[in-house]
Parts: structure tokens; sequence; C-alpha cells
């Protein structure tokens, strides 16, 4: 389940490659399961909204990928 994730205003925040969520650094920051969002200690902190390759957050899931 390789692809792109843009947050809700559309810009590319972060890649899914295999299980895990990478920001555009390539530093690992969520597993990914399904469509729900881990922290690597397991904690559940958020979704994906889609089932396709290039993914889209909710606002609500915004805050897990700060602009920088």
């Amino acid at each position: 389940m390789d692809g792109k994730i843009f947050n809700s205003e559309g810009d590319y925040v972060a890649f899914v490659r295999a299980n895990a969520i990478y920001d555009l650094s390539g530093n690992k920051l969520y597993e990914l399961r399904g469509q729900n969002i881990y922290k690597t200690t397991g904690e559940l902190v958020g979704h994906l909204n889609s089932t396709g390759a290039d993914k889209r957050l909710d606002k609500s899931t915004d805050k897990l990928f700060p602009r920088r």
C-alpha cells in the first residue's frame, strides 16, 4: 500500500511504504494497519480516508503532520 499522503488542504506531507508512514525526510513516524494510524508505541492516533495509492487526511488528522 505505497503512496503519498496529502493534508486536508492538498499539501504533500508524508508517504506510505509497506506498513509504515514516513515524513518527507524519510524518518519513520507511524505504523499503518489497514486504514488506522498508530504511533510506534501502539497507540491509535488517527485514520486515512481512502484506500487508493494516494491518501488524503481529515482536518482532525492534519495535526499528525505539522507544517514546516
